[in-house]
C-alpha cells in the first residue's frame, strides 16, 4: 500500500493522540468529512488504524505496522543507515540480507557496488540488487508472508545456513531495555538467528524507534553482534549493559 501525503500525516496524528474522531480530522485538514472516511477506511483496511463510531484509533503496541507505513517512516534516518552499513561491505562479498525496510535501504546503497552475492529473504531487496548484473542474487523458496515483501520458514532458514557468509545484515522488531533482541513473531526471530549464525561479521541495522518497541518475542541478544548502526545515540541506561569491547555502536 502506498501511502498518500495526507494519509502519512493523518498516521502521525494518531501516534500523537492515539484515537481521532473523522469531525476533528476533516477540520485539521480543511477537507470534506467524506474525503478524511476514504482515508481511514484505507488506513483501517491496511491495519494501520482500528474504527469505532465515529472515528478511530491506533492499533495497539505488539501489532506491527505494514510494511508501507514502516518503510516511510523514519525514512532519512534509515537512508543514513543503510549508506553507512554498505561502506563497511566490500566488493565481492557474500552477504546474507535479512527482511524489513533498514535491511532494504541497505540494499539500495549496496546497488552499484560489485560482484556480490547476496542471498536474502527480502523480495524488496533482492529486486533492488538485481538492477546490477554484476551481483548474483539468491532467494529461497517457501510461501510469500503477504502482505510483506518477504519469505519466513525453514526453508528459508535453511537456506541461509547453507551459507557461511563474510557478513550478516539484519534488523529487528524491538530492543528492550536489558539488550534482548525482540519481534513480533517467531518467524521473524529464528529467521534473524539463522542469518546471525551463518555470518562471520554480524551487523544489526536498527533505527532509534526500535529502541522503544516492545515485542513479545525474544531472540539473541544486543551484546551477541559485531556492529550495530542507529541512527540516534542508544540509551544510556541499555548503553551501561554492554560490554566493553562488543558490539561497535556506531551512530549516523
Amino acid at each position: 500500500m502506498d501511502l498518500s501525503e495526507r494519509q502519512t500525516r493523518i498516521v502521525a496524528l494518531f501516534r500523537q493522540h492515539g484515537e481521532m474522531s473523522v469531525d476533528a480530522l476533516a477540520d485539521h485538514f480543511g477537507v470534506a468529512t467524506q474525503t478524511i472516511r476514504r482515508d481511514v477506511n484505507t488506513l483501517c483496511d491496511a491495519n494501520v488504524l482500528r474504527r469505532y463510531h465515529g472515528g478511530a484509533r491506533l492499533m495497539p503496541p505488539g501489532t506491527n505496522q505494514p510494511y508501507e507505513v514502516r518503510r516511510v517512516r523514519n525514512l532519512e534516518g534509515k537512508l543514513r543507515i543503510g549508506h553507512a552499513a554498505a561502506e563497511r561491505i566490500p566488493d565481492g562479498a557474500t552477504v546474507l540480507l535479512g527482511i524489513g525496510t533498514t535491511p532494504e535501504q541497505v540494499a539500495v546503497a549496496l546497488m552499484h557496488r560489485k560482484r556480490l552475492c547476496v542471498i536474502t529473504n527480502n523480495l524488496r531487496a533482492a529486486l533492488v540488487l538485481a538492477n546490477n548484473p554484476e551481483h548474483r542474487v539468491i532467494v529461497p523458496g517457501g510461501e510469500l508472508r503477504s502482505p510483506n515483501p518477504e519469505i519466513l520458514g525453514d526453508e528459508a532458514d535453511r537456506l541461509f545456513r547453507a551459507y557461511r557468509a563474510d557478513v550478516g545484515v539484519y534488523s529487528v522488531g524491538g530492543i528492550d531495555d536489558d539488550g534482548t533482541l525482540l519481534d513480533y513473531d517467531r518467524h521473524e526471530a529464528a529467521s534473524r538467528e539463522a542469518l546471525r549464525e551463518a555470518s562471520r561479521y554480524r551487523m544489526l541495522v536498527a533505527d532509534a524507534y526500535k529502541f522503544t518497541r516492545k515485542p513479545s518475542v525474544r531472540g539473541g541478544q544486543l551484546a551477541e553482534q559485531d556492529l550495530v548502526i542507529t541512527d540516534a545515540p542508544v540509551p544510556d541506561t541499555l548503553r551501561q549493559r554492554l560490554p566493553i569491547a562488543s558490539p561497535e555502536i556506531l551512530v549516523v
